[in-house]
């Protein structure tokens, strides 16, 4: 599995604040996993107008956070759904990356986080 986060645009708008980054990271804890179960749920329930949307709203927040390859792989799902694909289980492998990948970068995130709080 590829890594897929890369923290300097964080740390570079930080600008040593270890509380922004806590700050930061919490939202993305809270946040994302909701964003992928919704995601998840509207897909097993062919619900492409919700999954759609839901893929949308998680697309900048994986910029930000430096995954420029779950951006991609997220905004190929918001596509396929957006345009109505057919092919269920293709909309579905590749969110399954995006998840795989995610579940990576959370744990990672989860790490630098509680070393942040550390130090405050």
């Amino acid at each position: 599995m590829t890594q897929d986060l890369d923290l300097s645009f964080l740390y570079e708008i930080a600008d040593g604040s270890d509380e922004f980054i806590v700050d930061s990271i919490t939202m993305f804890l809270d946040q994302t996993p909701q964003l992928l179960s919704a995601i998840d749920n509207a897909i097993n329930a062919g619900d492409w107008a919700t999954a759609a949307a839901s893929s949308h709203k998680l697309k900048p927040n994986l910029g930000f956070f430096g995954m420029p390859i779950s951006q991609a792989n997220i905004q190929e799902v918001e596509i396929m759904c957006k345009t109505g694909a057919t092919d269920v289980s293709a909309i579905k492998e590749k969110f399954s990356e995006v998840n795989s990948t995610l579940s990576t970068n959370l744990v990672e995130l989860q790490k630098i986080k509680a070393e942040k709080e550390a130090g405050l």
